[in-house]
């Protein structure tokens, strides 16, 4: 599930992503944003996102001026110091309505209602999909490749991911690093690749989307914060998100 955290004290947004991948490490914290502006610039690039949790006040004015001035479809759960504003936010996609301090049980709630009115207003081939998806324990119409294809000069050619070192965002675009070191620019965005790629390859944070094969291992270096080094050379410093740092070691004992 990709959720969006619209909150302005970074103690009180880590925290509340580090709990809400607690709550299901499925969960993939799309981005924390700090401000309206902020807000609503990314939500204008119109992002995959199922869920999106806000504060009201925040410090260049309050989060219903970024639902005001863009149309999302994911539902909202407000979380804020003050019960005023609750009939506001059920006006701008509001789900419900969380006042701090939140416990754990209070986001689990809310996250479970979410989930009843998502599941209540499926269509009917979702509904099927996901029991399908229960019986057999396969995802239909989503299936994983064996290899990527990749622009070069005037040809298309295929790259296995057995080639794949890792896939990265660099300037907006998606690019391919190869064991070997040759590098491709692709199509497809880093969700559809993780999809595809299935679990032989990890999200460590919104850029970078590694190989189990190209981790060499990882230091810890700070509270909660984790560097991978490659087994081949790369410049930039992969550091895991922290809010998938958990996920990231237990994927690495698998």
């Amino acid at each position: 599930m990709n959720i969006v955290i619209i909150e302005d004290e970074l103690l009180t947004s880590e925290d509340l992503a580090e709990l809400l991948v607690r709550i299901d490490n499925n969960t993939n914290i799309v981005a924390i944003l700090d401000s309206v502006k902020n807000a609503t610039a990314f939500l204008q690039r119109s992002p995959p996102v199922d869920l999106i949790l806000s504060d009201i006040q925040l410090g260049d004015g309050l989060s219903f001026e970024v639902f005001k001035s863009v149309t999302i479809p994911a539902p909202v759960i407000f979380c804020t110091a003050y019960d005023e504003y609750a009939l506001e936010a059920f006006r701008s996609n509001g789900v419900d309505y969380v006042l701090k301090p939140y416990t754990e049980q209070s986001i689990r709630t809310s996250i479970d209602k979410f989930r009843r009115l998502k599941d209540h207003f499926l269509p009917k081939e979702q509904v099927y999909e996901k029991i399908i998806q229960a019986i057999t324990g396969h995802i239909t119409g989503k299936r994983k490749t064996n290899s990527i294809l990749v622009h070069h000069r005037d040809k298309v050619l295929p790259i296995g991911l057995e080639q794949a070192a890792f896939f990265y965002i660099h300037n907006e675009l998606t690019c391919l690093q190869c064991f070997d070191n040759r590098n491709f620019i692709i199509e497809q965005s880093l969700d559809e690749l993780e999809e595809l790629c299935g679990a032989a390859f990890f999200r460590i944070n919104r850029q970078y989307l590694l190989n189990r094969r190209a981790i060499l291992d990882a230091s810890h270096i700070q509270h909660r914060k984790y560097i991978v080094n490659l087994s081949i050379p790369f410049k930039e410093a992969l550091v895991v998100s922290k809010n998938r740092v958990r996920i990231f070691l237990e994927w690495l004992t698998q």
